[in-house]
């Protein structure tokens, strides 16, 4: 049992000495210059010797060490009494001067019989009696002071002191109790001594809220609601396992056989209850309305709120998306479970939108039913607990039937953006006692624009994604309908050619490859407006081939079309065939368009450089002039032509800068034009070269 009590009195008086060293370290760091700053490091920094020496004096007891002990214990008493004697001074005048000498004649009395003790006198004299009898009165006096103080404070500012008052008070309790049971029977109890570290140390957190809150004492000291409320929450279950733990004490010293099970039985249950206390959101809710309402003089730190709400709706898009994200920043706010959020859509009605803890809904309201006008026009937040007993607070207002079949139904916050009504959250009933007064409105209140600032905007984007869908599709769509109008121009080719050679067998084979080809050709227009695409997967194509094919196209038309390739090289690019046909097409065909019969069209194909391949489509026709080329040509919907859509040019030029190329126009007005299209060559080794190292590792592999 001394084994064990020893270990408890070592880790007791070396966390104090480990708590009071941080502490001090803390104020030291924050003093301003202040008296009362200075008077309350000296008492810490006096506790902290005292708590370091009586840890060393429960690993090696000695008579020296225990002297030097009590010395520093007389020494910190003192210190604690100079500060409440600071803290005391708007007294003044007479009222001040017993304490003060009294305060003297106390720590003279504990000094003289310290250094009693530590003699050797007759046993009568009793010089241990002495000493104790001297801490007694001293903590008699310690809580004197306490009283005094806290009786000089005006009404109106006890909130600054009230923490500090309390901690000391139940210090000088603590000596009380362990001094007058040590007077009556002759020597300390050694399980209180022994504990006596633990419940100094416990006194901090309280100090160091006062220190916080009276700026005379020049610190600059902040106790934050998150540290207050780990540190309470935290005294709190140390406070209830050392119940737990001497009320096993008990069962097991008196249960006789059953007490060791019954013991076991009750720590298991007791932790199991503190588990459930420390993860139950109500229970938090209830202490953290404790310590705002009783340790802080506003309810919210608006600092760290603010940071944690907008945090909450910036992260949106992980296991919650925005909704539910700003369902959640405001029932944080006033310890809510969750509610429902309702959005106007654009018919212009309210239905909802993300709902958290809460079951769905199929009501919708519209925007000018009272419930929605109220909310625009007030702005004003409904708590339906008071709508239920004042409800001519709320002018008459009627709430709708499927608000009131929501059981848990609580507050319904507006969401206003910009003046409009965006929608509004219906939040669920509080976990715990809430009260709701002007600070948790004013912070709703700000809060609701901003969270309605974020989904004004989801909003604003998701119109701006469906209107730029639909952009998508309707320059596609003009894309489409422009090689149809192509096609359809081949098949009329077609049709007033058969009036003259319809008889003819070669002109009817070519009729029918014709009709094929523009039949293939508008499957493939149809299926890419259906499936909504633009773009296909790339592939190699040779511009020597597709040179040939488009002239094997234009066949049927005047001028005829001349292809000069360079054969020696296979200039292949990536591209999607029939669109890459396309844009060329509609080059070659512009070029036809503006050239007469008797004129000239060529396509060359060649390399200009190693990594480039070159089309050039030239005409001997009518030309451009510059202001045209330098205003209207590639602008889409700008065309010469009486029958033309203005889009061939644009199309062409943005596919072409898709794939990386360029295009270029040299044109005159009455002596042609020359288009010059370059792409990049598609890396692809030559066939007729010998097979690489690389080829024969991937044949290996």
């Amino acid at each position: 049992m001394g084994v064990e009590l020893s270990d408890v009195a070592v880790w007791g008086y070396g966390g104090a000495a480990g708590a009071y060293l941080l502490f001090g370290l803390y104020l030291l760091l924050a003093w301003l210059g202040g008296i009362p700053g200075g008077f309350l490091l000296l008492a810490v920094g006096s506790s902290a010797s005292w708590a370091l020496a009586s840890t060393f004096l429960v690993l090696y007891p000695s008579a020296w060490l225990a002297l030097l002990t009590a010395v520093l214990d007389v020494f910190r008493s003192a210190c604690w009494f100079a500060f409440l004697l600071v803290l005391l001074r708007p007294l003044g005048g007479k009222r001040l001067r017993w304490p003060i000498g009294f305060a003297a004649l106390v720590v003279a009395a504990e000094l003289i019989a310290v250094v009693l003790s530590g003699l050797d006198l007759p046993v009568d004299l009793k010089p241990a009696n002495l000493m104790l009898a001297a801490f007694l009165v001293a903590a008699v006096f310690g809580l004197v002071l306490v009283e005094q103080l806290f009786r000089a404070i005006p009404a109106e500012s006890r909130w600054g002191l009230k923490p500090l008052c309390l901690g000391l008070a139940a210090g000088y309790v603590f000596e009380l109790y362990l001094f007058a049971d040590g007077f009556l029977f002759g020597r300390l109890d050694p399980d209180v001594w022994g504990v006596r570290g633990i419940a100094h140390a416990l006194v901090i957190p309280l100090v160091a809220v006062s220190a916080a809150r009276t700026p005379s004492w020049t610190l600059r000291i902040s106790v934050s609601r998150e540290m207050a409320f780990h540190s309470t929450a935290l005294a709190v279950s140390g406070l209830y396992l050392l119940v737990i733990a001497a009320a096993g004490y008990y069962v097991r010293y008196f249960g006789g056989n059953w007490g060791r099970a019954l013991q076991l039985a009750l720590l298991f249950a007791g932790f199991l209850l503190l588990l459930v206390f420390l993860f139950s959101g109500s229970q938090r809710a209830r202490l953290r309305v404790f310590i705002n309402k009783h340790l802080f003089p506003y309810r919210y730190d608006y600092r760290n709120e603010w940071l944690r709400f907008t945090q909450a709706l910036s992260s949106a898009g992980g296991a919650l998306d925005l909704g539910q994200s700003v369902i959640k920043a405001l029932s944080d706010l006033v310890e809510s479970s969750g509610g429902t959020l309702w959005l106007k859509d654009a018919s212009g009605r309210f239905s909802v939108n993300a709902r958290l803890n809460q079951g769905a809904s199929n009501a919708s309201e519209d925007d000018g039913s009272a419930l929605c006008r109220f909310l625009d026009e007030r702005e004003w937040i409904i708590n339906l607990e008071e709508f239920r007993s004042r409800p001519a607070h709320y002018d008459g207002l009627v709430l709708p039937t499927w608000l009131s079949a929501i059981p848990d139904a609580w507050l319904v916050v507006p969401l206003k953006s910009s003046g409009a009504l965006v929608g509004f959250v219906v939040l669920n009933s509080p976990r715990t006692a809430f009260e709701v007064d002007w600070e948790v409105l004013d912070l709703l209140k700000t809060a609701q624009r901003q969270a309605a600032s974020y989904l004004a905007r989801m909003q604003v984007t998701e119109a701006l994604l469906e209107s730029r869908k639909f952009d998508s599709f309707n320059r596609m769509s003009a894309f489409v309908v422009h090689d149809l109008k192509n096609l359809v121009a081949q098949l009329s080719l077609m049709l007033r050619n058969a009036e003259r050679h319809k008889h003819n067998p070669a002109f009817q084979e070519d009729m029918l490859d014709t009709v094929a080809h523009v039949e293939s050709r508008m499957r493939a227009l149809m299926a890419q407006l259906q499936e909504k695409r633009s773009i296909d997967p790339h592939k190699r194509v040779d511009l020597c081939a597709l040179a040939d094919r488009i002239q094997a196209t234009k066949r049927h038309q005047q001028p005829t079309v001349e292809v000069f390739a360079d054969r020696d090289h296979r200039l292949e690019v990536q591209a999607h065939p029939e669109r890459l046909e396309r844009v060329i097409g509609h080059l070659v065909q512009n070029a036809l368009d503006a050239t007469q019969d008797d004129g000239k069209v060529t396509i060359r194909v060649d390399m200009p450089d190693p990594s480039s391949a070159r089309v050039a489509v030239e005409d001997t026709g009518c030309g451009m002039t510059p202001e045209f080329m330098k205003e209207r040509l590639f602008k889409p919907f700008h065309t010469s032509k009486s029958t033309g859509m203005g889009i061939g040019v644009y199309e062409t030029q943005q596919y072409i800068h898709e794939l990386g190329g360029r295009i270029h126009f040299d044109s005159e007005a009455g002596r042609g034009t020359c288009v010059t299209v370059v792409l990049p060559v598609s890396a692809r080794a030559d066939p007729d070269l010998p097979v690489t190292r690389e080829r024969v590792r991937e044949n290996h592999e």
